[in-house]
C-alpha cells in the first residue's frame, strides 16, 4: 500500500536500517527491544520504543507480567514514559522514550485529571476497553481472530490480568501526592478494524458537581493539542486514522460515579502517531508537526 509513496529502503537488519539515523522507532517484541536500543543507544542515536520493554520502572514488575528477567535494567531509569500530555517536559530532550501501550493511553487520559485534581473517593479504576482486531498485531494466526470467530462477536479476553494493567496503576499513581491507584481493567475485543472505546468508572469525592468536574478537566487538558473534551460520549469513528483522543466524563449523581470514556485509534494516538509526537518534543519540533491529520468519516 506504500508503492509510490516512498522511496525508503526496507532492511532485516536494525543497525543498518539506523546508519546516519537521529532517532529511531522500534515496533519489535518486548525482550528483544531493549537489546536493540542499547546498541542504538551506543551509537548515539535516540530510540521511540513501542514494546514494553521501558514502560515499567521495576524490574521485578516486568518480569512478574512478562515471565522474563528484563534484558537491559541498567537502561531503566533513564527512560521516560512518553505520553506526552502527562510528561512533555520529561520528553524533550531525552534519549529513550517507551512509548505507551493502546489500552493504558485511552484509559490514563480518560482518568488523569480525577487523580490529579483529588475528584475520586477512591483510588479504584474500573476500565470497561473494546479494541479493534488490529490491536493484536498482523502475526496472530490463531483461532480467536479469524474472520468467522471475530465477526458479529465481543469477547472479553485477560480479564483482571492484562500487562496493560501496571502502566495504568503506575501512571495515575504518579498524579496523587499519595496513595496507590488500583484499575480493574476487563478489555474486550470488537468487530472492527481499529479503533479503543475506554469507559471508565471511579467514585467521586463527595459533594463533587459536574461543573467542578468539566472545569477540572479543562485545566489539566489546555494547551494540549491532541485532546478534545467533548460534550457528549466520544466514538471511535471520530478520531478514526487522526491522532486525537476524543474524552467526555460526566458525574453520575445517582450512584456517585464518575463515568469518563475515551476514544483514540489505535494505531494512531495509540501507538505510531503518539510515537511522532514523542519524536517532535524529543527535537524541538511543534508537537502537532505532521500529525494534524483530519479523521477518516465515515
Amino acid at each position: 500500500y506504500l508503492e509510490g509513496a516512498t522511496d525508503v529502503i526496507c532492511t532485516a537488519d536494525p543497525m543498518e536500517a539506523a546508519e546516519g539515523a537521529d532517532v529511531a522507532f522500534l515496533a519489535v517484541e518486548h525482550g528483544r527491544a531493549a537489546k536493540i536500543a542499547a546498541s542504538l543507544l551506543e551509537r548515539g542515536v535516540r530510540v521511540i520504543d513501542l514494546s514494553a520493554d521501558f514502560r515499567l520502572k521495576d524490574p521485578e514488575v516486568y518480569r512478574r507480567w512478562y515471565k522474563a528477567a528484563h534484558p537491559r535494567p541498567e537502561l531503566l531509569p533513564e527512560a521516560v514514559y512518553g505520553l506526552p500530555e502527562l510528561h512533555a517536559q520529561e520528553v524533550r530532550g531525552a534519549r529513550l522514550v517507551a512509548n505507551p501501550g493502546c489500552y493504558p493511553i485511552g484509559v490514563i487520559l480518560a482518568t488523569a485529571p480525577i487523580f490529579a485534581k483529588g475528584l475520586y473517593a477512591e483510588p479504584l479504576v474500573i476500565a470497561d476497553c473494546k479494541s479493534g482486531i488490529s490491536g493484536a498485531g498482523r502475526s496472530r494466526l490463531q483461532v480467536p481472530y479469524l474472520f468467522s470467530e471475530a465477526n458479529e462477536n465481543i469477547r472479553p479476553y485477560s480479564v483482571a490480568a492484562h500487562r496493560h494493567s501496571p502502566e495504568m496503576e503506575d501512571q495515575l499513581t504518579s498524579l496523587m501526592p499519595q496513595g496507590v491507584v488500583r484499575v480493574l481493567f476487563c478489555p474486550q475485543v470488537v468487530p472492527m478494524t481499529r479503533g479503543i472505546l475506554a469507559c471508565c468508572y471511579v467514585r467521586a469525592r463527595e459533594g463533587l458537581t459536574q461543573a467542578e468536574l468539566e472545569r477540572a478537566y479543562a485545566e489539566f487538558y489546555s494547551g494540549k493539542p491532541f485532546i478534545r473534551l467533548k460534550g457528549d460520549w466520544p466514538q471511535t469513528k471520530w478520531v478514526l486514522g487522526s491522532n486525537y483522543c476524543d474524552i467526555h466524563a460526566e458525574l453520575d449523581p445517582k450512584t456517585g460515579y464518575i463515568v469518563a470514556c475515551s476514544a483514540i485509534d489505535n494505531l494512531m494516538k495509540g501507538a505510531s502517531g503518539n510515537a511522532v509526537q514523542n519524536m517532535n518534543l524529543m527535537f524541538g519540533l511543534p508537537e502537532d508537526a505532521g500529525l494534524r491529520v483530519v479523521p477518516l468519516y465515515p
